[in-house]
């Protein structure tokens, strides 16, 4: 994988996300893709509980921009800023951690998802 292919996937997930097209979910990720919303999380296992998960977000407004931070091998790093609705009423700055199979697909993602106003720390 390099950075090439590594934003020809975020900007296939995010085509397949902004139109709802759950087929997209197996040219995006492998059978038995773990698919963590949180690195705390439980992982969504396989095509149907991450097709699930992408219907909650059906019919939303948003923008993504994404860069990758590093690549290395199979494995990468993406920074991304979401921002929902016109006017915006929530944004999130998230780095997602992508493991690819050897086909391309995604077996591994794990986001770690931040936003304003928000604690980031343990403290009250």
């Amino acid at each position: 994988m390099n950075r090439d292919d590594v934003l020809r996937w975020v900007a296939g997930y995010e085509s397949a996300w902004r139109a709802g097209d759950l087929g997209e979910v197996a040219r995006l990720f492998t059978e038995t893709a773990a698919y963590r919303r949180s690195p705390y999380e439980k992982p969504l296992v396989g095509h149907a509980e991450i097709q699930e998960f992408w219907t909650a977000d059906e019919g939303r407004t948003f923008t993504v921009t994404a860069e990758p931070v590093a690549v290395d091998g199979r494995a990468a790093v993406v920074r991304l800023e979401v921002r929902y609705g016109d006017p915006v009423t929530q944004e999130y700055r998230d780095l997602w951690v992508l493991r690819f199979a050897a086909d391309g697909r995604v077996e591994e993602f794990e986001e770690w998802a931040y936003w304003p106003g928000k604690p980031y720390t343990a403290e009250a």
